[in-house]
């Protein structure tokens, strides 16, 4: 990965260093398994609960997204999702319908960032 591909990942809320530290080095093993994040169905499935008021897919949802940005180390979309997540959890289906837009921008921001790696 060059210096431009990882100042692109850090631009967009992904904590290059900690993903480093966390894979042991290893660049390509980051580069395949968060490339596989432009895949993504969490998100949009979190979305269609919410509009759907299914509250128990939601909190799926948002856990399994929340467990993948922590695991790959996009550190703004952990923490925006964190925000929904611990809302679905107290049962607050509106607080966390209003705290998605954090997590919208912080996930295209993700998939902007991670598409730059094919350049």
């Amino acid at each position: 990965m060059t210096s431009i591909h990882a100042e692109a990942l850090k631009r967009n809320g992904i904590d290059y260093d900690e993903a480093m530290d966390r894979f042991g080095g290893n660049e390509a093993l980051f580069e395949r398994l968060a490339s596989k994040f432009l895949d993504d169905t969490h998100f949009a499935a979190l979305e269609q609960a919410l509009a759907d008021g299914d509250d128990a897919t939601a909190l799926r949802e948002a856990h399994t997204l929340k467990g993948v940005a922590g695991n790959l180390s996009f550190a703004d979309l952990y923490a925006a999702i964190s925000d929904v997540n611990a809302a679905l959890r107290e049962g607050d289906s509106a607080g966390a319908k209003a705290r998605m837009e954090p997590v919208r921008i912080a996930y295209e921001s993700v998939k902007t960032a991670l598409s730059s790696l094919d350049d």
